[in-house]
């Protein structure tokens, strides 16, 4: 599987895997040369798929079942991943859902549920893998963001307030954990060619991309790309950071 070798002997966990970007990014992990990972809350064909893709093409590769709200599920698994690996050297949190209502109509629950599975769930992962990592004294820590924890989105208030609260995790634990070794850093996706936005009407598929640079949707490949650059020793000096993969849609 591995094309070069920039994570040979590197085990990456990535939660959301089965599906999507976090898909991907498994798949570019393994092409670098980790052992994966793929963590995900639904065990179904396409998160068989994505393991077992990635071992017929030669690479190392598990499926766990993880639901990332659960805080004494996360430690556990986590904790067991990195026994059976022999370590953990690179966390993904990709997990995430959506629930969008515009603020006056939001119910309780769509708003808890948001910030529980994508702030919560960045949380237990991190505090699991970052006490391996600080024994370890090495480590990557990656948390997926979007652009609209920095522009914004009318009726995605429960969605931009978790990955606002995620880029603030990731500089605070940033500086936490450096001192040990490990960088902690966010990506964050703009418009993406995936199953959420091939739902939208065609009119405001059109009306985002007239406004995105280079005028085109984003592909899942191109935030994995960033992903396993992040996790490799050429990105040994970043840390803190929220890197976006818009097409120039939003320049921060």
């Amino acid at each position: 599987m591995a094309m070069h070798a920039e994570l040979e002997g590197k085990v990456a966990l990535v939660t959301g895997g089965g599906r999507g970007i976090g898909r991907s990014i498994c798949f570019a992990l393994a092409r670098a040369g980790a052992a994966v990972v793929v963590a995900d809350v639904i065990e179904d064909a396409s998160a068989d798929a994505t393991h077992k893709s990635i071992e017929a093409r030669g690479g190392v590769a598990v499926f766990k079942r993880l639901d990332v709200t659960d805080f004494d599920a996360a430690q556990a698994m986590i904790a067991g991943a990195a026994e059976e690996f022999d370590g953990l050297d690179i966390l993904v949190n990709n997990a995430g859902v959506n629930q969008d209502q515009v603020v006056g109509r939001m119910k309780p629950e769509q708003w808890k549920r948001v910030i529980e599975v994508n702030l919560t769930g960045c949380f237990n992962c991190c505090r699991a893998a970052s006490r391996i990592m600080v024994r370890e004294r090495r480590g990557r820590i990656i948390n997926v963001s979007s652009i609209v924890a920095a522009i914004g989105r009318a009726g995605q208030a429960n969605y931009a307030a978790s990955k606002a609260g995620i880029e603030g995790l990731t500089r605070s634990l940033a500086l936490e954990l450096a001192h040990r070794g490990i960088t902690v850093n966010a990506v964050a996706p703009g418009y993406i060619d995936s199953e959420m936005t091939r739902a939208l009407p065609q009119q405001v598929q059109k009306e985002i991309l007239g406004r995105v640079p280079l005028k085109r949707a984003g592909s899942a490949e191109d935030v994995a790309s960033l992903v396993a650059f992040l996790a490799g020793p050429r990105a040994a000096y970043i840390t803190g950071q929220t890197i976006h993969v818009n097409g120039g849609l939003y320049l921060g």
